[in-house]
């Protein structure tokens, strides 16, 4: 059923909204994108923008998840394997300030009583699934062997991914997705060994 009304109108000025804000912070990055701006562009004050979004951490939430689903959209759905993985990985070298505001987030989400500590829970639950399908995929295909835990070889990718994200942001000539598929293929070598796992 389509909505009609009032909440159809504060739904479409809610993602108007995101859009703006993934724009402003691929851009320029959390700390330089401003409420002010955001506002500006969707026509609402300040105040007006908070209305849609209790606090700025909501909305960087709402950012990433945002994010998360356009590249899942994008990459991820129509080829849910490694490759689509590091796609999304290639992309992030084209958006700095949401990969910025991405390891930024996930840091303090560590702190438990932060406002993202369970978006980012269920985000690496989420992610992990998705990592350890694509392992199962490829050994499945042959590329890995039966000799490897797909649980593992999830952890270390999601790992390396995000620590290598974090020292792009530092030196932005390392190449991320070069890194992450030759420690793919080291990785579908030892599945074919005997007592890989």
């Amino acid at each position: 059923m389509k909505q009609r009304g009032p909440y159809a109108k504060g739904t479409a000025k809610r993602e108007e909204i995101l859009a703006v804000a993934l724009e402003v912070v691929a851009a320029k990055g959390c700390r330089n994108a401003s409420n002010r701006e955001i506002a500006r562009r969707v026509g609402l004050s300040q105040a007006g923008l908070m209305h849609y979004f209790g606090s700025r951490e909501e909305l960087y939430m709402a950012v990433l998840d945002a994010r998360d689903h356009r590249d899942a959209t994008a990459y991820w759905d129509p080829d849910p394997s490694f490759a689509g993985f590091l796609r999304v990985i290639e992309n992030n070298t084209r958006v700095p300030g949401l990969v910025q505001l991405y390891v930024e987030f996930s840091a303090e989400a560590s702190i438990g009583r932060h406002p993202a500590h369970d978006f980012f829970r269920a985000r690496y639950e989420r992610v992990r699934e998705l990592s350890i399908r694509s392992v199962r995929m490829a050994q499945a295909g042959g590329e890995f062997g039966p000799n490897i835990d797909p649980a593992v070889v999830a952890d270390v990718i999601v790992a390396a991914a995000d620590g290598l994200q974090q020292q792009w942001l530092l030196d932005r000539s390392i190449d991320m997705v070069a890194r992450l598929q030759a420690m793919w293929d080291g990785m579908a070598t030892l599945s074919h060994l005997p007592d890989a796992a």
